[in-house]
């Protein structure tokens, strides 16, 4: 079926975006840092069946990939930015990552650092490889989070960038403040689906034969559901309630400024 929702009051996102250059650098600046310098490592652990992977980041992306087998491959990209490359240089050491590691869990963090850091400023990207049913849970502030082809439990967190879950199969929640969530399910499991953002759209694509309990709700923006049969049984300009084939798997959208749309794969 197509379904659309017409939108509410019309709205613009500049007036309440926060300006985010210097938060997503890590620093206050005099300047451009057109100094850089660039510190990496791999690391690999071994992990459970169901264990669990655990990324926490401040300024930076994290990005997880589901692999087979039962280690975990974290590579880090420490980048430091200052006026020079000597600068940079010399802050690279001042950038902490904590490692937490048992058999049952892989906990990595992005250390923060004390004070506030005038004409200089960092970032970490991980890239992990994780197995694909081990429980995810990935978090950053200033930064993209990236999930594809996992089939465990998944949780999601940004505030500053977007969320992208790709081929994912079983529990998904993901959460950003100022960014899109973008969700594709290759399959759904009895456990919630609950995704929300306060600036940005959220859009998920699913089977066209999921069985599903939808609930959709926004304030400032339209809803709509396209290539799925859904059968109707709450309905307003901003808010849809509806089963999917029958209903099944309870799924949560929201958000304030912008649209949600639901469609097949």
């Amino acid at each position: 079926m197509n379904l659309q929702v017409s939108p509410g009051r019309r709205f613009s996102l500049a007036a309440l975006a926060v300006p985010l250059a210097l938060a997503s650098a890590g620093c206050v600046g005099m300047g451009p840092l057109l100094g850089n310098a660039t510190d990496e490592w791999t690391k690999t652990y071994p992990l459970a069946v169901d264990g669990e992977v655990r990324i926490d980041n401040t300024n930076g992306k994290v990005e997880i990939e589901g692999v087979d087998g039962s280690t975990v491959e974290v590579h880090v990209s420490k980048i430091a930015h200052a006026a020079t490359d000597a600068g940079a240089r010399e802050l690279l050491p001042r950038i902490s990552i904590k490692e937490d590691v048992t058999p049952n869990r892989v906990s990595i963090a992005t250390e923060r650092m004390g004070g506030v850091m005038i004409g200089a400023g960092f970032e970490v990207q991980y890239h992990v490889k994780a197995p694909k049913g081990a429980v995810i849970n990935a978090m950053t502030t200033n930064g993209s989070v990236t999930l594809r082809g996992l089939n465990g439990r998944v949780s999601a967190r940004t505030t500053n960038g977007g969320v992208t879950g790709t081929d994912l199969t079983g529990a998904v929640e993901a959460r950003t403040t100022n960014g899109q969530v973008t969700v594709d399910l290759a399959s759904l499991g009895k456990d919630k689906i609950d995704l929300g953002t306060t600036n940005g759209g959220v859009t998920l694509t699913l089977p066209e034969t999921a069985k599903a309990d939808v609930s959709a709700t926004c304030t400032n923006g339209g809803i709509s559901i396209t290539g799925l049969k859904l059968e109707t049984t709450q309905e307003s300009r901003r808010h849809i309630e509806g089963r999917l084939n029958g209903g099944g798997t309870p799924i949560e959208l929201h958000t304030t400024n912008g649209g949600i749309r639901v469609k097949a794969r």
